[in-house]
């Protein structure tokens, strides 16, 4: 089994304070703060914008495999994920995650497409892991 980690370092109390999160291999490295997470601070990260890096990059690879189960050559697979944090509850709560897909696929019909594109959102690792965000939204086009 694979293993990943990455961390966290917090200092102070929650809105006079900032920190940093890592990758356990290093290659990622950012700052974060109350003001970057509930704010318009765009000077560091939050959790939020981590969760989507991550959905994206896991939603196009797993396109991309099934594309070529399917036996097509997928040149490009590029996606965004949009994760909106609001209130449930008294709390912050992500409610919902909006993947926007476009892919250069040569040969592949658009319905096709579309089918293998929900298959992704539906079952992707990090997909999985994000069942309980109420709404998952998917806009998926090939490029011309």
């Amino acid at each position: 089994m694979k293993k990943s980690t990455a961390n966290a370092q917090w200092n102070k109390g929650l809105k006079d304070g900032n920190g940093e999160v890592a990758s356990g291999t290093g290659n990622f490295k950012a700052n974060y703060s109350f003001a970057s997470r509930f704010g318009e601070d765009k000077s560091a990260t939050n959790p939020e914008e981590l969760i989507g890096a991550a959905h994206a990059g896991c939603y196009s690879m797993f396109l991309s495999a099934l594309l070529e189960k399917a036996n097509y050559k997928p040149e490009s697979v590029s996606t965004t994920a949009t994760v909106h944090l609001g209130e449930k509850d008294g709390g912050p709560h992500v409610m919902k995650i909006e993947l926007n897909t476009e892919a250069s696929v040569p040969g592949i019909e658009d319905e096709e497409f579309q089918r293998l594109a929900e298959d992704a959102k539906a079952n992707c690792p990090i997909s999985k892991v994000l069942s309980a965000v109420p709404e998952m939204t998917l806009n998926a086009s090939l490029k011309k």
